[in-house]
């Protein structure tokens, strides 16, 4: 038995961001477990990309993990949004972004997202970070620790364990953890594509009818999109065959960036939004998609998780450092007063963007776009939504201001 552990549920993004994150506040003599099936299969193939924003950036290298990475990062230099329908002639755009939140500092980056997860679990080994390729079959929580037992049989005396399990978390559900929340009739499609001209690090929203269609530059000539459609329109494309779906993607496209390939087989997801009723229970907290899962439209959603990761890591090691168990209920309330008040707003104001953009009413259109106008014409305010989009905003954990724990 290993007393004092901390052990994670989950080995994708956030969990093995706050295994680094303890370990840097906490220092080696603490064991950290993180365990996941999923940890046997290296090098990661996920073919999927992520917009990292400039807080979550600044967390990766406070942590020592950016610049391992840094050289498959694309910087989202500037931003423009449309507003039209799919057979429209034009797209005029109604909204830009400077993509900087900072001299020389960019609002978000791009990256793919096995360099990231590759990266992470060599960080991880390297701070000696004890990572098992199972799952967390069970668990006990009593007064003065929580038992956990670990798909390979092997048993650990812990403190605490984190649920970082994703959206359909079993460790979630054993706790009896309701979540609140629905299901839009909408898929995510997401395929990488590489085009004959260079993107200059522009990032595009277009706002159609069916939902958000957003291009999103990577290195070299390649974007990654994420295509929002209705679940049975999302099912005929992603079914076409090759020439079909090419054709598609070139009416939401365009051809603006020469001739348009997509390099990897569609994938879909369907889309929707929870919060979990409770962020804890008794010597448990959920962080990233284990407590909430937001709509893409804004793109927040792995940003939202790792602000979970910063703020739990900074409640922890503080708590520790005091000679206070991290388990105790006072400890994780404090995680959770932090951070649940601002997942529900952000789930609130994804959601009623996804309600005003994902719709025909010509009425709406109308309203949006005179907002989106203003928008443009005010700097101040401009300003304050790039800051919201790149997690500078709020009451911010040490992390997220690129401050060691």
């Amino acid at each position: 038995m290993t007393h004092q552990s901390i052990v994670i549920g989950g080995g994708a993004f956030a969990g093995l961001a706050l295994a680094l994150a303890l370990r840097q506040g906490l220092g080696p003599d603490l064991p950290i477990v993180v365990a996941d099936p999923a940890l046997a299969m290296r090098p990661s193939r996920d073919p999927r990309a992520t917009a990292i924003v400039a807080a979550c950036r600044r967390l990766f290298e406070t942590l020592g993990v950016w610049n391992d990475v840094v050289g498959h990062t694309q910087p989202i230099l500037d931003m423009t949004v449309t507003d039209s329908r799919l057979d429209d002639a034009t797209r005029p755009i109604f909204l830009t972004f400077g993509g900087d939140v900072a001299p020389g500092e960019p609002f978000a980056h791009m990256i793919e997202n096995r360099y990231l997860l590759d990266a992470l679990i060599a960080r991880c080994e390297a701070d000696g970070i004890d990572l098992r390729a199972t799952t967390v079959a069970r668990y006990d929580a009593r007064p003065t620790g929580i038992g956990v037992t670990l798909g390979d049989g092997s048993t650990i005396d812990a403190s605490l364990l984190v649920a970082a399990d994703g959206a359909r978390s079993k460790l979630r559900e054993r706790a009896g953890i309701p979540t609140h929340g629905w299901d839009y009739d909408q898929t995510g499609i997401v395929v990488s594509v590489g085009h004959e001209r260079d993107h200059h690090g522009r990032a595009e929203e277009h706002f159609l009818p069916a939902g958000p269609f957003a291009i999103l530059p990577l290195t070299g000539q390649r974007s990654s999109l994420v295509w929002t459609e209705s679940r049975a329109e999302a099912a005929r494309i992603v079914a076409l065959d090759q020439a079909d779906f090419h054709a598609e993607l070139e009416r939401r496209f365009g051809l603006h960036l020469g001739e348009i390939t997509p390099l990897d087989k569609p994938k879909s997801f369907p889309l929707g939004y929870f919060v979990a009723r409770s962020f804890i229970a008794d010597r448990l907290a959920l962080v990233g998609d284990s407590a909430h899962v937001i709509h893409p439209i804004a793109g927040q959603g792995l940003n939202l998780g790792l602000k979970d990761v910063a703020a739990l890591a900074e409640v922890v090691v503080d708590a520790m450092r005091l000679g206070i168990d991290p388990g105790q209920a006072d400890v994780l309330a404090r995680y959770q007063q932090w951070r649940r008040f601002d997942t529900m707003a952000m789930g609130v104001a994804t959601n009623a963007l996804n309600l005003l953009f994902s719709n025909e009413s010509s009425m709406l259109r109308g309203i949006r776009d005179l907002g989106l106008g203003l928008v443009d014409r005010l700097p101040p305010l401009k300003n304050a939504f790039i800051r919201q989009a790149a997690g500078l905003s709020g009451q911010m954990p040490k992390l997220l201001k690129g401050e060691a724990l």
